[in-house]
C-alpha cells in the first residue's frame, strides 16, 4: 500500500493566490500534492499532513475543515534564513470508521519518522493524538508525550471496547492503558486547576508524570524549554490559547496562553533534536474571525519550522569537548549527582543512573534539566526532577 493511497491533494484554487507567490514565501518553496504524489527521493526534513476528522472532537465538529485554512495562511509566510526542504502530502480522508482514520495517520507517521522525516499534522480532533502515539508502537523505542492542553482529557471512554477509537476528551486514558506500554513519561503544559479533578492530579503525581499549571507558566514560559526538549512526539489543543488570541474553537476559554507565548513553545519544540513528530489539533474554522486563529497557527508552525532549522544538535555527550561536566554532593548523603552543559548552547542536562537491573548498554539517562536544578543540587538538595526520573526508571 503507497502512503498516497490515504491522501487527498491540496485544492490549489483554494489556497493559492491569483498573483501567484513571492520566491521567498514558503508556497513557492514547499512541494505540495496538488496533481502529483511527492516521491521524497530527496532529502525532506518536514512533512505537511492535513486530517479531515473530527466525529470524536468532542463539541467541536467542523475542525476537519482545517487544514487548509492554514495552509492559506502558512504558504504567505516567508522563509527563514535557510533552506527549507518541505513536502506537503495533502490530506488524509474520513475513513468509513474513526478507526479507519487513526489506523491511516498511525501508517503515514511510522513511515515519515523511519525515513528520518518530521510529520506536522493539523487536525482534526485531539482524539487523533492516540493515533500518532500509536505510530510509534513497532519503533522499539520508548515515548517521551508532551500535551499542551487547558484539560487533561482522562474522561471516561464511551466509545466501544472492541475498536481503538476514542474521544478527544478520554484520548489519554487509552494512551496510558495502551499495552504493551511504550510510554516513559508524560508532561502536561497549561492545565488550569479548576479544569483538573483531585483524583487525576493525585494519579499524575503517583504516577511522576510532569504536569505544569498554566499560572506557574504564563509570563515565564521558558521554563518549559527542558520538558518540551525532552519530547519525542508534541500534541497542541488550540484550546490552550485564550479565546481572545485564539477564538477559532467551540471550547476556547477565557484563560490560556498568549499567542507569543504559544509561537515560543512551538519554537523550542522545533529546537528539540529528539523530537520526531508534533500534532495541531482541535482548530475550528467556524469559529475563526478575520481568520486570526488560522493566521497564529501558520505562525505557530513557522516557528516550529525555524526552530528545526536552527537545531544545534547538542545532545551529549559526542564529542565529549563540546560539554562541560559539573559533579555535585547532597547535605545528607555521599551521593554525587553529575551535571553536563553544552558549550555550544548553554543548555543543561542531568545524569540519572539507571537501577542494577536497568539497562544493559547505557549506566545512566540523560533528562533535560534548567540551570536552577544544578543550583539546587549545589545547594545540597535533590532536585525534584532527579528523583521523579529515578522512580519512572525503576
Amino acid at each position: 500500500m503507497s502512503l498516497a493511497d490515504f491522501f487527498t491533494p491540496v485544492d490549489s484554487k483554494k489556497i493559492v493566490p491569483a498573483k501567484g507567490y513571492y520566491t521567498s514565501q514558503l508556497g513557492s518553496k514547499i512541494e505540495y500534492y496538488a496533481v502529483d504524489f511527492p516521491a521524497m527521493e530527496d532529502k525532506v526534513d518536514i512533512a505537511l499532513i492535513g486530517v479531515l476528522e473530527d466525529r470524536n472532537a468532542v463539541n467541536n465538529q467542523g475542525c476537519a475543515l482545517g487544514p487548509d485554512y492554514v495552509r492559506e495562511k502558512l504558504y504567505r509566510l516567508h522563509e527563514g534564513n535557510y533552506n527549507t526542504k518541505i513536502v506537503d502530502l495533502g490530506n488524509i480522508r474520513q475513513g468509513a470508521k474513526v478507526s479507519d482514520t487513526y489506523f491511516a495517520l498511525k501508517t503515514v507517521v511510522n513511515e515519515l519518522v523511519k525515513k528520518d522525516i518530521i510529520p506536522v499534522i493539523i487536525g482534526g480532533g485531539q482524539d487523533l493524538t492516540y493515533a500518532q502515539y500509536m505510530a510509534y508502537e513497532d519503533l522499539e523505542q520508548k515515548v517521551d508525550l508532551v500535551i499542551i492542553d487547558s484539560h487533561f482529557d482522562l474522561d471516561d471512554d464511551d466509545t466501544p471496547s472492541d475498536t481503538i477509537e476514542t474521544t478527544s476528551e478520554s484520548y489519554l486514558n487509552k494512551i496510558f492503558l495502551h499495552e504493551p506500554n511504550y510510554l516513559f513519561n508524560y508532561s502536561n503544559l497549561g492545565y488550569q486547576t479548576y479544569f483538573a479533578s483531585q483524583d487525576s492530579l493525585r494519579m499524575m503525581d503517583k504516577l511522576y508524570f510532569d504536569v505544569h499549571r498554566l499560572g506557574n507558566l504564563s509570563g515565564n514560559v521558558a521554563v518549559s524549554e527542558p520538558i518540551i526538549r525532552n519530547a519525542s512526539m508534541i500534541s497542541f489543543d488550540m484550546g490552550a490559547i485564550r479565546s481572545s488570541d485564539a477564538a477559532a474553537n467551540a471550547n476556547a476559554t477565557p484563560n490560556g496562553f498568549y499567542a507569543e507565548e504559544a509561537c515560543q513553545i512551538t519554537r523550542y519544540a522545533g529546537f528539540n533534536d529528539k523530537l520526531t513528530s508534533i500534532g495541531f489539533y482541535e482548530f475550528n474554522p467556524a469559529y475563526d474571525s478575520n481568520g486570526q486563529t488560522a493566521t497564529l497557527l501558520a505562525q505557530m508552525i513557522w516557528y516550529f519550522i525555524d526552530g528545526v532549522y536552527n537545531r544545534k544538535r547538542d545532545f551529549p555527550l559526542q564529542p565529549k569537548s563540546q560539554y562541560l561536566i559539573y559533579k555535585t554532593s547532597l547535605k545528607h548523603d555521599d551521593h554525587e549527582l553529575v551535571f553536563v552543559k553544552s558549550k555550544k548552547s548553554d543548555r543543561w542536562w542531568m545524569q540519572v543512573p539507571y537501577p542494577t537491573a536497568g539497562s544493559k548498554n547505557e549506566r545512566f539517562h540523560l533528562v533535560p534539566c534548567q540551570y536552577e536544578d544544578y543550583k539546587t543540587a549545589v545547594s545540597g538538595e535533590m532536585p525534584d526532577l532527579w528523583w521523579r526520573t529515578y522512580q519512572k526508571l525503576n
